[in-house]
C-alpha cells in the first residue's frame, strides 16, 4: 500500500516575493552552456537537511526576503528552518530558527520580512519530491530547468509541496553550525569579510587598484540577485588588453568598465569577458548571499588551501 498521504504535503497559499526549489545544483553541465543553480547559501539548506536527517544536497524551498510568502499544512509531519530570520510564524507564533518543529493539518506558515539575513531554507522529510532534470532539482528560471515543473519557475499560488520520504532523523545542531545561523544576524560597526582566492586576471591591475581592492570598504548595490551582486566603492582599473571571454566559476570577482566589482553567483552566465581578481570561496559566497543591499563587506585574499581546508571541514560536520 503506498504511503504517499502520510507524508508531510503544505499548498502554496500565496506565492510571496521568490520562493524557489533548490538543491546542491546542477553540476557538470556548464561545457553545455547551462549554468550551476542551487541554493545562494548552500550552508544553511545543508543544516536544514541535516536536522531531519536528510543528505546535505536534498531538495528544499529557498525562500528570499519573504514577502508574505503563505504555506497551508495540508498533511502533517515534521519541518526544518534554518538560513534567514524572516520573520516566520506557524499560526502567529514566532518560528524559531536552527530547528525542525511539527506541523498540524490546516496550520499556516508564513513567511514576512527578512530582519537579519536575505534567504531562509525550509526542509522536508527525505527533501522535496521533486524530479531531477540533468541530475538537479534545482530551479534556475533564467534556463527554465528544475523545479515542481521542471521548467524552473518561481513557487505560485496553489503549488502542492510534498516530502520525499515520510522516516526522519531528527537531530540538534552542533555548535558550528549553530555559528554560522548567529553569523547571519544584523551585524553592527563592522564590515563582513569574504575570503578571495586571487588568480585569473589580477596581475593586470594597478598596484593602487589591487590596494583598493583588498583595503576598502564596499558596499552590496540594490543591483543584486541570484545572478550576481553588483558591488560599489572605489574604482578598480586593470592596465592589460582585451580578453577573451572564458569560462566563469561560482564566486568569481569580474571588473567591468566602470570599475565597480561584480560577484557572479549560483545563476550566472557560464562564459564572460571581463577581468577577473579571482573568485570568493564557497563559504564566502554563501555569506554574501545572506547580505541585504547596503551590507558592508571587505574583499580578504585566503590561499586555495585554506579555502578547501575551510570547505571540507562543513562538510564533515554533515557528516556527524
Amino acid at each position: 500500500m503506498s504511503d504517499v498521504k502520510t507524508k508531510t504535503t503544505l499548498r502554496v497559499e500565496r506565492s510571496g516575493a521568490l520562493a524557489l526549489v533548490q538543491d546542491a545544483g546542477r553540476l557538470g553541465v556548464r561545457h553545455l552552456g547551462v549554468t550551476q543553480g542551487g541554493a545562494a547559501d548552500w550552508v544553511s539548506l545543508g543544516w536544514a537537511n541535516w536536522l531531519l536527517g536528510n543528505a546535505h544536497d536534498a531538495p528544499g524551498l529557498e525562500i528570499t526576503m519573504g514577502g508574505g510568502l503563505l504555506l497551508k499544512v495540508e498533511q502533517s509531519g515534521t519541518l526544518a528552518l534554518c538560513g534567514a530570520d524572516l520573520a516566520a510564524t506557524l499560526d502567529g507564533e514566532a518560528l524559531a530558527l536552527g530547528q525542525a518543529f511539527e506541523v498540524t493539518s490546516g496550520q499556516q506558515l508564513k513567511f514576512e520580512r527578512p530582519v537579519a539575513g536575505l534567504r531562509a531554507y525550509l526542509a522536508f522529510p527525505g527533501g522535496l519530491d521533486v524530479a531531477p532534470v540533468l541530475g538537479s532539482a534545482a530551479s534556475t528560471v533564467r534556463d527554465g530547468l528544475g523545479g515542481l515543473d521542471g521548467e524552473g519557475r518561481a513557487l505560485a499560488s496553489g503549488d502542492v509541496l510534498t516530502a520525499a520520504s515520510n522516516e526522519l532523523s531528527l537531530r540538534e545542531l552542533p555548535a558550528s553550525a549553530q555559528a554560522w545561523q548567529q553569523s547571519l544576524a544584523a551585524r553592527e560597526g563592522e564590515a563582513l569579510e569574504l575570503p578571495l582566492v586571487v588568480g585569473a586576471q589580477i596581475a593586470e591591475f594597478s598596484g593602487d587598484s589591487l590596494y583598493r581592492a583588498f583595503n576598502s570598504e564596499w558596499a552590496v548595490d540594490g543591483r543584486a540577485d541570484r545572478m550576481g551582486v553588483r558591488l560599489t566603492g572605489p574604482r578598480l582599473e586593470r592596465e592589460g588588453a582585451g580578453m577573451v571571454s572564458e569560462g566563469i566559476p561560482l564566486g568569481a570577482v569580474q571588473v567591468p568598465a566602470d570599475g565597480q566589482p561584480i560577484i557572479l553567483l549560483n545563476d550566472r552566465q557560464t562564459i564572460g569577458g571581463y577581468p577577473r581578481l579571482g573568485a570568493l570561496t564557497p563559504l564566502a559566497c554563501a555569506q554574501l548571499g545572506q547580505c541585504v543591499p547596503g551590507t558592508r563587506v571587505r574583499l580578504a585574499a585566503v590561499t586555495p588551501g585554506q579555502a578547501r581546508r575551510d570547505h571540507l571541514e562543513v562538510l564533515a560536520g554533515w557528516q556527524s
